[in-house]
């Protein structure tokens, strides 16, 4: 257990948003990291990449989603219907070992951070221990050119990017969708951006918010 990740966390927290929310978030991430087996704790870590050429202009801070807001949309999504869960900005794996944990045969991941995805890969081989047949894929990819596969029916989002990049994504989503008709869900977290779903035909079908800043909605996009 990376006890500094953890103090560094926190001071986070504390310092950007108030210290009782700190308190509450960091004695839930010990919980998630230790019952799911995985190292994704951190915060604001887009540095590194800038240092390694990395073009982050359009990307907001590494922030890993809260384990209880996770667990709250895992459960609101029909357990019929998890196939191939797809992480847009998947960071270090949280959602996609997550996501395995409440089903999901298959994971994609794409990051722009070589670093990240690394990461997300090792996590997922931790994963794979407790699920033989998982299958996964983590990919340094730009999100904007990424090509949907026709057969993801949930997308993860936890805000990775701007507007722009938003725009473009969605639009990709929609090319798989009109290639594969289907429903799709998107789990997205901080929706500031959620208008982009909506324009193009997603409902919202279930929304939740926790303490300030933990909200998130489901949306769908149905034949």
């Amino acid at each position: 257990m990376n006890h500094f990740a953890f103090i560094q966390y926190f001071f986070y927290l504390g310092i950007n948003w108030n210290w009782w929310i700190a308190l509450h978030l960091l004695v839930h991430e010990i919980k998630g990291e230790k019952k799911y087996g995985l190292h994704t704790t951190g915060a604001d870590e887009l540095e590194k990449a800038r240092a390694a050429g990395v073009d982050t202009s359009h990307a907001t801070l590494y922030m890993p989603a809260s384990y209880p807001l996770l667990e709250a949309v895992f459960n609101e999504l029909p357990a019929s219907s998890r196939h191939h869960f797809l992480d847009i900005g998947c960071g270090k794996g949280r959602a996609m070992c997550v996501a395995a944990h409440h089903g999901y045969p298959r994971v994609t991941g794409i990051d722009f951070s070589t670093e990240f995805c690394r990461e997300a890969e090792e996590n997922l081989l931790r994963t794979r221990q407790q699920f033989p047949s998982l299958t996964f894929e983590v990919l340094v990819q730009e999100a904007s050119r990424y090509r949907v596969p026709e057969d993801v029916n949930c997308i993860f989002f936890f805000n990775p990017f701007d507007r722009h990049i938003m725009h473009l994504v969605t639009n990709n989503i929609l090319d798989s969708y009109r290639a594969s008709p289907r429903v799709i869900h998107v789990i997205y977290l901080n929706p500031l951006y959620k208008t982009e779903f909506t324009d193009i035909g997603f409902k919202e079908v279930f929304y939740t918010k926790r303490l300030k800043y933990m909200e998130a909605v489901i949306l769908q996009l149905a034949p």
